[in-house]
């Protein structure tokens, strides 16, 4: 098949480019685990004008805005080393976004990683890192 009808048949969603399919992969496994532990799902790629969270989830009194990392190998670096101070930047402003779409309520707030480790397209591992970074200067609070 051709780079064109490649192209094309991705636009018709016949065929999606490995990277989306592993990423959503990963989505669905961080899912799973984070519910196997007791947190409730509340949205799934969350967009705003800035960003895009990939989860949401309410861990008792605690929102909880995921970024998931889904990698096939870590020769180099774990997959949570991706989440850099832009990457920070970026989820701390749509998190500000959702929390005005739900009406600012008074709610503490978190920030995980969930790496997600495929071996053959296959989950290998899950690894969750509860509120591995604050909310980025100047939006966080105090």
């Amino acid at each position: 098949m051709k780079l064109w009808e490649r192209i094309q048949a991705w636009k018709r969603g016949e065929q999606q480019p490995i990277s989306a399919r592993h990423g959503e992969t990963g989505e669905s496994a961080a899912r799973k685990h984070l519910r196997k532990l007791g947190l409730k799902f509340l949205t799934a790629n969350f967009r705003s004008k800035r960003g895009e969270i990939d989860l949401i989830f309410r861990d008792m009194d605690c929102l909880v805005f995921v970024e998931v990392k889904t990698r096939s190998s870590e020769d180099w670096v774990r997959p949570a080393a991706y989440v850099d101070a832009r990457k920070r930047k970026l989820l701390s402003q749509t998190a500000l976004d959702y929390l005005r779409l739900i009406k600012n309520p008074e709610v503490k707030i978190r920030f995980d990683i969930v790496e997600v480790l495929l071996v053959d397209s296959k989950v290998s591992e899950v690894r969750h890192l509860p509120n591995t970074f604050v909310m980025a200067k100047p939006y966080r609070y105090g």
